[in-house]
């Protein structure tokens, strides 16, 4: 079971691959309440960036391929988020 600045931490890094301005404020408030530091909050913020991007480039490869355009390429393993 997470505790709640983990499940906060989580809800920065969702709020950023969302682009929740709103959610982002209110669960990092939340997150500074329940102990997490400037660094942490940083730490989920950059991984909810690496979703985002990895994200990005896949919808950006499917929606080439979807309209007879180049695919970008894969990346070679992972889930393609970093």
């Amino acid at each position: 079971m997470l505790d709640e600045k983990t499940k906060e931490l989580v809800a920065v890094g969702a709020a950023i691959t969302a682009h929740c301005q709103p959610c982002l404020e209110y669960h990092g408030a939340k997150a500074r309440e329940q102990g997490a530091t400037d660094t942490d909050i940083l730490a989920a913020i950059e991984v909810g960036k690496l979703v985002r991007r990895g994200a990005a480039a896949k919808m950006d490869s499917f929606a080439a391929q979807h309209l007879g355009g180049q695919a970008v390429p894969a990346p070679a393993a992972g889930c393609g988020c970093g």
